[in-house]
């Protein structure tokens, strides 16, 4: 391959429709007898800088901006003597505020009916170290305006969507300053010392990351919905007492499996370290999840016998929301938190209580809450390969004895 090859052929063509060659060899000879005849530059300075043009237009613009100044200049005022360019702002010294030792998060969904009541019961606690969180999960009601007109003193958070019970209290907690998270029903009523008894349990309990309340009912109350939660071998979660008259036979100060999200208190360091409610459950049986969660890391939930709270029941969900999820979220919290021991040993008891309800449920089939507990169930069943990835961890964090885990569920009937 020959150099004439590789020497590269300018195309003339456009260039020269826009300026023809003798013209463009006139001006670049004329800037050079310019350039000559300004003598070298020894100052290092621009040529073109002192070309006639340059120098021209430079000038002009001087005489612009001078003219722009003098525009300005009458515009300017004499400032008085006393004129300070900055003033020296003074403000009041900063109050240290102590964050409350107690948050009560109230979730909401469509209460309006039963703030006033539980927002007044909170006014009257005897204990008073603490702040009030309502945490509004999109409802379509006056529960907002409630708030905001007649309980200035509350903290109010508003979804803008239906989350769920479990990720609002997740929400309300991450923003809550109290050293104890209480979470609190909205449709509940607290006995006026209430509050002053979760706080005196947890203190005196500091293994305790729960302390559960005695739940009664709003309707009839001297009859138990709640003096703790159970949790039997077979999986299957139960309300400790419930429906029984209340003639002081739960009155022990003792420990318990799990306490009612409705009504309890939570360790702030215990709820931090285990990630709060897993709101993939929604709402129901967070709170025996969390529970199993914390004990099989070592923590214990405890039953405070004089935190005396009267609770409507469903009234802000209802039979068929209740059957779907129990039916649902049992079947995951047996999947993530039973550890591989007790599950191998009671394997036959966990199937045969999940037919017999499967079984009761067939046999109710016309009824909405029946029909819900079976699509509760196959949702179970469907949602196994994520809750089993949550198992892997949870079981490789434990660090108490399959047997002491075992000693504190109920034997299957």
């Amino acid at each position: 391959m020959s150099d004439e090859s590789l020497t590269p052929t300018p195309d003339t063509s456009k260039s020269e429709e826009v300026k023809p060659e003798d013209v463009r060899h006139a001006q670049v000879e004329q800037a050079k007898a310019r350039l000559a005849a300004a003598g070298p530059q020894s100052d290092g300075s621009n040529p073109i800088v002192n070309d006639a043009t340059y120098g021209d237009l430079r000038e002009k613009n001087r005489v612009v901006m001078r003219h722009k100044i003098a525009l300005n200049i009458d515009n300017f005022r004499a400032s008085t003597d006393d004129f300070n360019a900055r003033p020296q702002q003074e403000y009041p010294a900063l109050k240290s505020v102590r964050p409350p030792f107690m948050s009560v998060i109230i979730p909401n969904r469509n209460g309006e009916r039963f703030l006033p009541t539980v927002l007044d019961a909170l006014a009257r606690q005897t204990f008073q170290d603490f702040e009030t969180i309502v945490i509004d999960d999109a409802s379509t009601d006056d529960s907002v305006a409630i708030v905001e007109n007649h309980y200035p003193a509350v903290r109010l958070m508003v979804n803008r969507r239906n989350v769920g019970f479990a990720a609002s209290c997740n929400l309300a907690a991450a923003a809550a300053d109290g050293r104890i998270l209480v979470l609190l029903n909205s449709d509940t009523e607290p006995e006026s010392d209430w509050l002053e008894a979760l706080a005196r349990t947890i203190v005196t309990h500091p293994n305790a990351a729960i302390v559960a309340s005695k739940l009664l009912l709003f309707e009839e109350r001297d009859v138990l919905h709640s003096a703790g939660d159970t949790l039997g071998v077979d999986g299957i979660p139960r309300n400790r007492g419930v429906w029984q008259t209340d003639h002081g036979q739960f009155d022990a100060r003792r420990e318990v499996f799990s306490g009612c999200g409705g009504a309890g208190a939570y360790r702030r360091e215990a709820w931090e370290a285990l990630g709060g409610f897993d709101e993939s459950f929604w709402m129901y049986l967070e709170d025996v999840d969390l529970s199993f969660r914390a004990r099989l890391m070592g923590w214990e939930t405890v039953f405070a016998p004089d935190a005396r709270v009267y609770h409507h029941l469903s009234a802000n969900a209802g039979d068929i929301l209740s059957s779907y999820y129990v039916g649902r979220n049992t079947i995951w919290n047996i999947a993530k938190n039973m550890p591989d021991a007790i599950l191998t040993q009671h394997l036959p008891a966990i199937l045969r209580a999940q037919a017999i309800v499967t079984r009761d449920a067939l046999a109710n089939l016309q009824g909405a809450a029946a029909r819900a507990r079976l699509r509760g169930q196959i949702a179970g069943l469907l949602g196994l390969p994520h809750q089993l990835e949550k198992r892997r961890l949870i079981q490789q964090r434990k660090y108490v004895g399959d047997r002491e885990i075992e000693r504190a569920l109920e034997t299957a009937d």
